[in-house]
Formats: C-alpha cells, sequence, structure tokens
C-alpha cells in the first residue's frame, strides 16, 4: 500500500508560493468552511486531481528573510521538506525576472536528485512569452507557465508533477466488513507513542512484522484483537528490538500526514504535562480536514497536578474547539492505565465514521428537526427542506435536498448536524452536510 504522493512547493520569498499552495489545496471541498478556531495558517494540505490525492508542502513559512547566503540559511524544514518530498515545485516570477537567489536555489535542487518542475508564476497571458526564455538557465528544465491568482496552467503542472503517480483502486471497499481497521497513533516526539504501541502489541501475537521497506511504503503492522483484525501506520519509524518496539524517532509531519490520510482512526495523543501545542493543534486541524475518524488520548495523566490540570483543560477548549466530537481520554501508557478505553473509543469512532443511514430514518429526522425549529426566512426565500439520503460516509455525509437551501445558515447546519448526531450515537468522527436545491422555475435570477 503505497502513501499519497508529496509536492513540496520552494522559491524565495514573495513569489507566491502560498497563492499557489491555496489554489491546490481548494479543489479538496472543505468539511465545514469555517470551523471556529480551526489554524488556517498551515503549511501542509490535502489536495486532488481527477481521483488521485496527495499532500503538498508550503515551504513559505520556512524561509528566512535575509537574501544573503540563502543556500547556507536556507531553513532546515525546506531542505527537510524536500528530502521527504516525491515532487519539488521550485516556484519562480516571471515579471520579477531571475534573481541571484533563484540561481542558488537551482542549485541546491540540482543535487537534490529529486523530480523538479520549474513553475513560472504571475505570467497570465504569457504562454509564449520570450520572459520564459531565461528561466532556462537555471537548469531544472521547460518552465510551465502558471497564474495562481488566476489558476492558470495549474492544472497541467499538477498532471506533469503527478505523472509516474497512476491512479489507485482503492484495494478495500469501504464496505468490506472484514477489512482491518487501519489505526494511526499521531502526536508529538516522546508523547509516549512507542509506549503506548508497546502496551497494546507487547502481549499480542504479532502477524508477520515487517522491516520498513522502501519509502513509499506505509509500514503497516498487522494485529488482532477480540476477534477483529487492526493494523498500526507506524509513523514512528518502529524497530523492533527482541520483545518491543523502539522508535527511532525522528518527528516528521509529512509521514504524519500520510498516516493520517491512509487512517480510518485517527489516534491523538496529548502530553498531559505540556498541554495541547501549536503542532498538536495544527495535526488536529489536518485530521479534521481529512475527514477522519478521532479519539484524543491524554497521556502522562498520572504526572500532573491540579493545576497542570486545568491548563491542559484550557489549552483543550482554546485550541481544538472544533474537535468537540472527539472522545476524550486520559491515559498513563507507562502505567498501562486507560487503554481499554481507549480501545472501546477506537471501535466506536470506527462505527461511527461508517455508519449506515437510510433514507427514510434520515427523511424523518430532518422533517422532525424543522417542526421543532424552521430555518429563518432570508428576504422573500423561504428554505424548504425535503428529504435526505446518505452521501457517503467515512466521514458519514448527509445530502439535504429542497429549495433556497443556499439560505440555510451555518448554525442551522450545526443544528440539523447535532439531531442526527444524537440519533445515531455518533462519536469521534467528523460529519459533513451537503444541501442540494431543485431550480425554482419562478426564480428570476437567471433573467
Amino acid at each position: 500500500m503505497s502513501m499519497k504522493p508529496v509536492i513540496a512547493l520552494v522559491g524565495r520569498p514573495n513569489v507566491g508560493k502560498s497563492t499557489l499552495f491555496n489554489r491546490i489545496t481548494k479543489s479538496r471541498d472543505a468539511i465545514v468552511a469555517d470551523f471556529s478556531g480551526l489554524t488556517r495558517d498551515r503549511h501542509y494540505g490535502d489536495a486532488r486531481l481527477g481521483t488521485r490525492e496527495f499532500i503538498v508542502v508550503d515551504t513559505g513559512g520556512f524561509e528566512p528573510d535575509s537574501t544573503t547566503g540563502i543556500v547556507k540559511e536556507m531553513a532546515r524544514q525546506t531542505r527537510q521538506a524536500v528530502a521527504e518530498a516525491d515532487v519539488v515545485i521550485f516556484v519562480v516570477d516571471v515579471r520579477g525576472g531571475l534573481s541571484a537567489q533563484d540561481n542558488d536555489i537551482a542549485r541546491y535542487l540540482r543535487v537534490s536528485q529529486k523530480k523538479v518542475l520549474l513553475a513560472a508564476n504571475k505570467a497570465e497571458g504569457m504562454s509564449e512569452s520570450p520572459l520564459l526564455g531565461e528561466f532556462h538557465e537555471l537548469g531544472i528544465g521547460e518552465p510551465h507557465p502558471v497564474s495562481s491568482a488566476h489558476g492558470q496552467g495549474i492544472r497541467s503542472l499538477l498532471e506533469a508533477a503527478l505523472v509516474d503517480y497512476p491512479e489507485e483502486e482503492d484495494e478495500a471497499a469501504a464496505d468490506d466488513t472484514n477489512a482491518p481497521i487501519r489505526l494511526a497513533v499521531a502526536g508529538r516526539p516522546n508523547v509516549g507513542k512507542s509506549t503506548l504501541i508497546n502496551a497494546w502489541l507487547g502481549e499480542e501475537r504479532l502477524i508477520a512484522y515487517d522491516q520498513p521497506g522502501t519509502t513509499r511504503d506505509a509500514i503497516h503492522v498487522p494485529f488482532e484483537r477480540d476477534g477483529r483484525r487492526f493494523e498500526l501506520i507506524d509513523t514512528a519509524g518502529l524497530r523492533r528490538k527482541g520483545k518491543v518496539f523502539e522508535a527511532i524517532e525522528k518527528f516528521s509531519v509529512v509521514k504524519t500526514l500520510q498516516a493520517i490520510a491512509d487512517a480510518h482512526v485517527v489516534l491523538l495523543v496529548i502530553d498531559a504535562t505540556l498541554g495541547v501545542s501549536e503542532q498538536d493543534a495544527h495535526i488536529a486541524g489536518y485530521i479534521l480536514e481529512s475527514g477522519r475518524a478521532v479519539v484524543l488520548a491524554v497521556n502522562k495523566w498520572d504526572a500532573t497536578d491540579n493545576y497542570q490540570r486545568e491548563q491542559l483543560q484550557r489549552s483543550i477548549e482554546s485550541r481544538l474547539p472544533f474537535l468537540k466530537f472527539a472522545p476524550l481520554l486520559h491515559i498513563s501508557a507507562i502505567r498501562r492505565q486507560g487503554l481499554g478505553a481507549v480501545w472501546k473509543a477506537l471501535l466506536q469512532a470506527h462505527a461511527s465514521a461508517t455508519v449506515k443511514m437510510s433514507t427514510p430514518v434520515l427523511t424523518r429526522l430532518l422533517i422532525d428537526a424543522v417542526t421543532h425549529q424552521a430555518p429563518r426566512r432570508n428576504g422573500r426565500f423561504t428554505p424548504k427542506l425535503r428529504y435526505a439520503h446518505q452521501g457517503g460516509m467515512n466521514p458519514p455525509l448527509v445530502v439535504i435536498h429542497g429549495n433556497s437551501l443556499e439560505h440555510i445558515t451555518d448554525t442551522y447546519k450545526r443544528y440539523l448536524e447535532a439531531r442526527f448526531r444524537a440519533h445515531f450515537k455518533l462519536v469521534g468522527t467528523p460529519m459533513r452536510i451537503e444541501m442540494k436545491s431543485a431550480r425554482n422555475p419562478f426564480d428570476d435570477k437567471g433573467h
């Protein structure tokens, strides 16, 4: 099972990397456009081209502002992003022309032994421009003219980037109830992931655990518990040492994100003594955007005093308000306390993410909800909600049909979501609601 390919965007400041990043990642339907508290300044995003999904890394926030010696200073993170990328897109600014910094970056990329594509940005209407010519001397190949601002040329740039990654068929159909449940354990280094994994797998008979293959392959550790098959997706770089696993933990956001994308359920482990870090919040936001089921485990709970517990509670409320649906459990991996409850929560989250909701039941719930509280009128439009059906699972998607539904507020959508969740007892999974309006023949907007 290979991981999603990773594309890193590099280039000097102000060439438009972030605009390009937003343009590439926006092709995803956001689960909820504005989940309160979801950090927006991301460097990592999910994207999709046709049915191919990939991860984009924007090295924008990583570079030094100094214009001198960029290679010497080229931030560690940019180098790591390039090292972990499958494809690098080097962004230059056609209007600004070639700069010394561009040459420095090109020199670095030429020895990186990565597939590198040159994106000549701000090239609106310039596909044949002589200005493109000078970029040949970077030795990176033919420049692809694009305009991030206008969304031009981006599709063909991505096609070229992903040419070696054919569309993957999803091997395990979602409805195969016997397929193993894939788990990812995410969290900062030293939060206790390997201790936790050992506590789980220590007694379990490990089914042929293979050594790491190529970096393209996820390492899945298969195991069974109470008759259910699971696969643990390894993010920590676990190595088998006698009876236990040892993590050679070079924390890598990219590997964590690939594992999240690949998992059915994510266990996000937070250090009780440290609270929710910015990095935890970013990973949590990414879990939400990937639509994954999630359980929060607060580790080292036994090592905290009341003051730390209060601080922790506060940091969860302020940094992770968008994960209210996720069960929160206190554990001590080292003492093996609370692990049974974590299992239950993971199974429940998986069951919630893959719940089957029948059309008659959904429609009845919808009509009941409207009877209880009707949506507000908007000028001369009264939204009419007529019926609902399930449009997908993992995460569950409910599609609502009716008229003038574009006037339904986010608040009302959240009200409906709460009613659906309560009925189906959904925990640990995000949920999407989509409104589909029938065209109104008397609506004169089109004329």
